[in-house]
């Protein structure tokens, strides 16, 4: 693996693990601890109440304390990623990385706890020690087979869901994917012969719910390192392995090829050759799971096999088979049940959600992601795509039925629609957000064109959406401070092959851009003097005439200087979408409660209520390019009529105007920040309101109120910014902040790309 990694990536990585602060994830107070009062209650001496409450009934541990919602990702190191027998301590960012994803995707807290203990026995009394603390065990990157024996045990001694991810969730992935392998061709699961690469942990898991899930254990063929696994070997078996055995004189992958229904492969690059896939049986199934080089590109694949459904274990091919698709969502359903462990019945329920999900409509959130393309079920889409926020809202579901039908659930849902509507607030939390349009600019990237050509993070942006096919770049600036600036920052992409470049001292269409600049502000004070100094002074110009051109399809610019400047350029020469007044701007605010849009937070001063739902219309619009229907709260210091101030009578004006012109919005207003956050509020003040659930559409009356909140979120909440989202202008264009990251400026490029690929407006 650390051959496949460049050197670009790695220094991003090591930047990512480093900056701002080491690691990747911190332990965040859930009460208050402002008072005296607050200590007394979370430390002594009012602790003791809680203490003495779960020495009664330890099940009071669940409402009293983290455990129910807290999960080990628990390693010894001796099999980390491709890595090997690196070690706890060096596996440790592994560990880090899943607990972000368990936090992330399914709301569950995790402690990564990394064991220097390689001994059976001892590691499994380490484990079963920790059950008072934890309410399930996630085993990660132990080698086989040791990791059997360490699971087996752990779950005959403790009464909470120990589950090892390395085997088990790719074998539920690898399952739903074979379920619907099997629709597709018209093929029995009892009747399909099956080749393996690979006899590791996750391999054997594999075959054995295979086995569970129908296929005959005469239909398996392993092969590994030492080539079949047959009746007599000596090298690398085991009692694991020897299930598997054949009485057969192969002793190749080439000799059990022929006739294969299923090749699934859990090894290294290159192992299988197209040659070989020309001897499998028809309509073939071919598991290409190694990473990042699978046992055969499917380009290969493809072309000795045209009617092979392919899956990989990489993102950048359909059916991608990653964890991820699982395993958050079958410790949700485990835990939200007081599961007692993960059973058989929970896994086959996870594999069947996740096979049925395949078989469902895109929703708007994965069409977006592939440019509006729908993916429906077939052999291009035999799993549901990683980034599918219906994932939690399909696994977790069954796998708590599952776990309450095989009665180990110590406390059953009741309320199957509550919970479900419950589940709901974990879609679209923090980065998530980005993925739809991220996929989405992915699927058909378009010319975006950055003023800032020079600034390092615009050329570190650069290489990440070369490498991530987000768009291709134009970088306006200076030729030789690029390049000695890509190599002081050891960057690999180069102008004219990676990016295209745009040198204001020397670019042949000057007169051409100076005429396009007289044309569009010529009447604005612009004269040709002043054209032509601009033309080859202000990269904002440039851009902006590019995009009006038709020369580049977005612009991103602002990134360092002012934003109001910026703002009269794409003014007078890119101009307004048809029916708009003016420009606005709105802010996605990522925290670890949601995500929240603002409006208008940088650029009109005092709308008025036209103004307002003005842009409360473009706001909707363009949330939903994030696949997230608006809900949306004009808001004022008076709570539905409570005050007459001039504000006030100004949103609900708005209000009317809205109801007018798109009376199926779902909208209200006035009210006050804290009304539009809680429903239960709003029930107290207005049950009747139209606005159900959480505002995730906040519309300010000035944009002193919306500057002002937007920028304390970032502080105070540590809020993650995109944008700002520019809005009413005739093509993409965005003015960001000086403060902007990197990792800002590849956000809002895969807003660029997503908005240029509708109708380019805002």
């Amino acid at each position: 693996m650390t051959d496949a990694l460049s050197s670009d990536l790695a220094s991003s990585a090591l930047l990512y693990h480093r900056s701002p602060r080491p690691g990747k994830f911190e332990i965040v107070a859930t009460k208050p601890l402002a008072t005296q009062h607050d200590l007394s209650l979370a430390y002594t001496p009012g602790v003791a109440a809680a203490c003495l409450a779960i020495a009664a009934d330890p099940h009071a541990a669940a409402d009293l304390t983290i455990r129910q919602n807290l999960v080990a990702v628990l390693t010894n190191g001796t099999a980390v990623l491709g890595l090997g027998n690196i070690g706890p301590l060096a596996g440790k960012p592994v560990m880090e990385g899943k607990a972000v994803l368990f936090k992330k995707f399914a709301g569950i807290d995790v402690f990564d706890i990394e064991v220097a203990e390689n001994d059976v026995d001892r590691l499994v009394d380490i484990v079963a020690a920790l059950e008072p603390t934890f309410g399930g065990i996630n085993l990660e990157d132990i080698k086989a087979p040791e990791c059997f024996e360490v699971e087996r045990k752990l779950r005959e001694r403790m009464s909470i869901p120990v589950f090892h991810d390395d085997q088990h969730g790719t074998a539920i992935i690898v399952g739903a994917a074979i379920l619907n392998a099997m629709e597709i061709t018209g093929k029995t699961i009892g009747d399909v012969k099956i080749v393996t690469s690979g006899a590791g942990a996750a391999a054997l898991a594999c075959l054995n719910f295979l086995v569970t899930l129908g296929a005959k254990t005469e239909n398996i063929f392993v092969t590994d390192i030492e080539g079949v696994v047959y009746r007599g070997r000596k090298a690398l078996m085991n009692s694991h392995v020897e299930i598997y055995a054949k009485d057969t004189n192969a002793r190749t992958l080439k000799d059990v090829i022929g006739g294969a229904d299923i090749f699934l492969g859990l090894s290294a690059g290159g192992i299988l050759t197209p040659e070989m896939t020309k001897e499998m049986a028809g309509q073939p199934l071919i598991m290409a799971l190694a990473n990042p080089t699978p046992e055969i590109e499917p380009s290969e694949a493809i072309a000795a096999r045209p009617d092979a459904l392919i899956c990989t274990g990489r993102s950048d091919f359909p059916n991608q088979v990653n964890n991820v698709l699982c395993f958050p969502y079958i410790f949700r359903g485990a835990l939200d049940v007081a599961a007692t462990g993960i059973n058989e019945a929970m896994k086959l329920a996870a594999a069947r959600a996740i096979a049925q999900l395949a078989h469902e409509p895109p929703s708007d959130a994965v069409a977006k992601a592939y440019g509006g393309e729908t993916r429906h079920f077939g052999k291009d889409s035999l799993i549901p795509a990683p980034f599918d926020p219906r994932l939690i809202l399909r696994i977790a579901p069954a796998v708590a039925k599952a776990a309450m039908d095989s009665g180990i659930a110590k406390k059953p849902i009741v309320d199957f629609e509550a919970y479900n509507e419950s589940l709901s607030r974990f879609i679209f939390r923090s980065g998530f957000i980005m993925k739809p349009v991220m996929h989405a600019a992915k699927a058909c990237p378009k010319r975006v064109i950055y003023a800032e050509g020079e600034d390092e993070r615009v050329l570190r942006a650069t290489q990440t959406v070369v490498e991530q096919e987000i768009a291709y770049p134009i970088l306006v600036g200076r030729p030789d401070v690029i390049e000695s600036r890509l190599d002081r920052f050891g960057l690999s992409v180069r102008p004219g092959k990676d990016f295209t470049l745009v040198d204001p001292n020397d670019d042949p269409r000057f007169r051409d851009y100076v005429t396009a600049y007289l044309e569009s502000a010529g009447r604005r004070g612009v004269t040709p003097k002043a054209a032509r100094a601009l033309v080859r002074t202000n990269s904002t110009v440039i851009a902006a005439i590019a995009v009006k051109r038709g020369d580049a399809d977005a612009l991103i610019c602002g990134i360092d200087g002012r934003f109001g400047s910026r703002l009269r350029y794409i003014r007078d020469i890119i101009g307004l979408v048809p029916g708009a007044t003016d420009l606005s701007a709105m802010s996605l605010m990522i925290t670890s409660k949601g995500a929240f849009f603002l409006a208008d937070t940088h650029v009109r001063r005092d709308p008025s209520a036209a103004e307002i739902a003005e842009m409360t219309l473009l706001c909707a619009a363009h949330v939903r390019r994030f696949g997230i229907e608006p809900k949306i709260a004009l808001l004022s210091h008076s709570d539905f009529g409570s005050e007459n101030a001039p504000s006030a009578v100004k949103m609900r004006e708005a209000l009317e105007i809205l109801r007018k012109q798109a009376p199926d919005l779902e909208a209200d207003g006035e009210m006050q920040a804290n009304t539009a956050l809680s429903q239960a509020m709003r029930d107290l003040v207005l049950p009747s309101s139209r606005l159900k659930g959480e505002a995730n559409v906040l519309i300010m009356p000035s944009l002193d109120a919306a500057n002002i909140a937007y920028t304390m979120m970032v502080i105070m909440a540590d809020a993650l910014l995109v944008g700002p989202i520019l809005l009413g202008s005739a093509k993409p264009a965005h003015i960001l902040t000086p403060s902007v990251t990197a990792r800002g400026i590849i956000n809002m490029t895969a807003v660029s790309v997503a908005q240029a690929q509708g109708d380019g407006q805002a």
